[in-house]
C-alpha cells in the first residue's frame, strides 16, 4: 500500500470515529443514526446530481448494500445502548477486518499475503486489547455483546458488497466517487422511516423536535461519514479490500482516545498496550 493510501484511510478512521461519538453522546442513538444517516443523504444529493448516475452495473451492489446497511444502524444503535463506545465499537471494527480477510479469496479473489495476514491480525488483537481492557466486566454486558459481534458480520458483509460494487462502477468507466455519493443517498430514507414507524404519534413528534434540536451536529456527523466510507471506497479500488478493511478499523484509537477524554470512558494500560499492537499492524499494512 502507497503512503498516500494509507495516511488517506487513517483521515477516514479519524472521521469515522468521530461521528460514532457523536451518536454514542446522544440520548436516543436510534434517532441520532437515524438523523446522521438522513442528513448524510441530503449532504451527498447535489453532489451525486452533478456527477450523475452510477453505471448500470453498480446497481445491484447498491441496492444490496442498501439492504445490509439497514441491518448495521440497527445493530449499532442496539450496541450503543447497551455498552460503552470503548467496548462496543472496538469489538464490531476489530472482527470485521478479521472476517474480511478470511473470506477475501472466496469472494473478492484475493489472497492476503503473510505481511497482510501480519498486519490484519495485530490490527484485530490490538483492537480486542483496546475493546476488551476488562474482559471480566465486559463478558457481563451479554446484549452489548451480542449486537457488536452480529454488526462485525454485517460489516463485513457490506465490505465485500461495496468492494465490488466500487471496483464494478469505475470498471464501466464510473468513479469512486460517485458510487460513494448515491449510496449515501439512498441510504437516507429508510433506516430513519423504520425509526419514526416503531414509534407512535407523540413519540414520532418528540423525534422531530429533538432532530429540530440536534440537526447542525447531525450535519458534521453526515459529513464525516461521508468523507470516511468515500476514502475507504477510492482506497478499495487502489488497494485490497482486506488490508483497506483493517487499516480503515484503526479507527478504534480515535474512538478510544474520544471515548476516554468526552464521555469520560476509562482507558488503562491494556488499552495502551493495544494501541501498539495496532500500530504494529499499520506497519506491516504498509509494507505488505
Amino acid at each position: 500500500m502507497s503512503w498516500t493510501v494509507v495516511l488517506a484511510v487513517l483521515l477516514g478512521a479519524a472521521l469515522h470515529a468521530g461521528w460514532n461519538v457523536l451518536v454514542k453522546s446522544a440520548g436516543d442513538k436510534s434517532v441520532d443514526n437515524a438523523l446522521i444517516t438522513f442528513s448524510a443523504g441530503w449532504v451527498a444529493l447535489p453532489f451525486a446530481l452533478a456527477a450523475g448516475l452510477p453505471q448500470a452495473a453498480a446497481w445491484p451492489f447498491l441496492a444490496a448494500s442498501l439492504l445490509v446497511h439497514i441491518g448495521y444502524y440497527s445493530a449499532l444503535a442496539g450496541a450503543y445502548h447497551h455498552g460503552e463506545l470503548g467496548l462496543t465499537y472496538p469489538i464490531m471494527r476489530g472482527l470485521a477486518p478479521l472476517l474480511v480477510a478470511l473470506f477475501s479469496a472466496t469472494v473478492v479473489h484475493e489472497l492476503p499475503a503473510p505481511a497482510t495476514w501480519a498486519g490484519v491480525l495485530a490490527i484485530t488483537l490490538g483492537v480486542a486489547l483496546v475493546g476488551l481492557a476488562h474482559p471480566g466486566q465486559a463478558l457481563h454486558h451479554g446484549k452489548a455483546l451480542s449486537f457488536a459481534v452480529a454488526n462485525a458480520a454485517i460489516i463485513a458483509g457490506y465490505t465485500f458488497v461495496d468492494g465490488l460494487g466500487v471496483r464494478a462502477e469505475v470498471a464501466a468507466g464510473g468513479t469512486a466517487l460517485r458510487y460513494a455519493l448515491w449510496l449515501f443517498v439512498i441510504n437516507a430514507l429508510p433506516y430513519p422511516l423504520l425509526v419514526l414507524r416503531r414509534r407512535d404519534a407523540a413519540a414520532r413528534r418528540a423525534v422531530l423536535a429533538y432532530a429540530r434540536a440536534r440537526w447542525p451536529l447531525a450535519a458534521v456527523g453526515a459529513a464525516a461519514s461521508i468523507g470516511s466510507y468515500g476514502i475507504a471506497l477510492w482506497a478499495m479500488t487502489r488497494a485490497p479490500v482486506a488490508s483497506v478493511a483493517a487499516l480503515r478499523e484503526t479507527s478504534v484509537l480515535f474512538a478510544s482516545a474520544l471515548g476516554t477524554w468526552m464521555l469520560r470512558e476509562r482507558f488503562g494500560w491494556q488499552r495502551g498496550l493495544g494501541t501498539v499492537v495496532i500500530l504494529a499492524g499499520v506497519i506491516a499494512l504498509r509494507m505488505a
